[in-house]
């Protein structure tokens, strides 16, 4: 783990539970492709920094999740680098508790309140095109988060972020987090026949084709949308389509699964609404849902 590898004579990609992307500039300055989970993540990056001889002056967040920015402060404090991060993720990096009040639909529990769902604050600036490293390219990616972005290097190396899984991960924990189920889909198909050299996904495998596994995420969103549908052949809320999907699935619940998933579920009841799937009424001072 945290092993630097080099992909391309300027790109590299730094092995951790979510991918960090290394690529070089000019003499020995370098930037990041997010900062990894925590202050740790953060540590052990310095340390490939410092062995390298190389000296960071800033970090592109593709998206806010606390997994992809937990090394922020740590890394702009011992090297004073610029952090930008897009759109609304700007305000989530700049002030961490909004990840976890978001998904919980208020503010969150103490269990909730914690590295995994709630980074420490960084000080970041909004991502512009202006702010790039010549020959870099903004690819936007929206659907798992709020404006989640993909970066092309000058050499045409694509970091992927979390617009998709591993087909391992899929089969494992079957439901992915999705903010908004139209856009996912619509990012993957862009994705499917995204030209590239090469593409380095934060959570699956790097690979020079990506298509097919694209599709198998596509294929899996519509899989757990069929199952919605068919589990609401009568009025039920969504905490009880939630528990008959983990029952589905043989999934465990827990906090972060409770508000993961739950925000997820909510989303795709929203997308079904909207493409006439899903029908929702109020009964007895209850939110209900119901095949169209």
């Amino acid at each position: 783990m945290y092993e630097l590898i080099q992909v391309s004579d300027q790109s590299y990609y730094i092995q951790s539970p979510a991918k960090i992307g290394l690529i070089r500039l000019k003499g020995q300055d370098v930037c990041l492709i997010d900062s990894g989970n925590d202050k740790d993540a953060g540590r052990k990056v310095r340390q490939l920094l410092d062995a390298n001889g190389w000296r960071l002056t800033a970090i592109y967040n593709t998206h806010s999740n606390a997994d992809h920015i937990g090394g922020n402060k740590y890394l702009q404090g011992q090297t004073g680098c610029k952090i930008y991060a897009p759109g609304i993720d700007c305000a989530f990096t700049r002030h961490p508790l909004l990840e976890p009040s978001f998904l919980y639909g208020g503010y969150p529990c103490k269990e909730l309140r914690h590295k995994f769902l709630m980074a420490q604050e960084s000080t970041a600036e909004e991502l512009t095109t202006d702010c790039l490293p010549e020959g870099f390219e903004i690819l936007p990616l929206p659907g798992h988060f709020f404006d989640m972005v993909g970066f092309r290097t000058p050499d045409n190396v694509i970091y992927l972020a979390d617009c998709l899984s591993s087909q391992e991960t899929l089969d494992k924990y079957q439901i992915s987090f999705i903010y908004d189920v139209a856009a996912y889909l619509k990012t993957l198909e862009m994705v499917k026949s995204l030209p590239g050299k090469l593409f380095i996904p934060s959570h699956a495998e790097v690979t020079e084709n990506i298509s097919a596994l694209a599709q198998y995420n596509i294929d899996k969103v519509e899989e757990i949308a069929d199952k919605i549908i068919k589990i609401c052949q009568k009025p039920l809320c969504w905490e009880a389509i939630m528990q008959s999907l983990f029952a589905n699935y043989n999934l465990t619940m827990n906090w972060e699964q409770y508000v993961l998933v739950g925000s997820t579920i909510r989303s795709y009841l929203t997308w079904l609404k909207g493409t006439g799937r899903l029908i929702a009424l109020f009964e007895n001072n209850m939110l209900l849902w119901q095949q169209a």
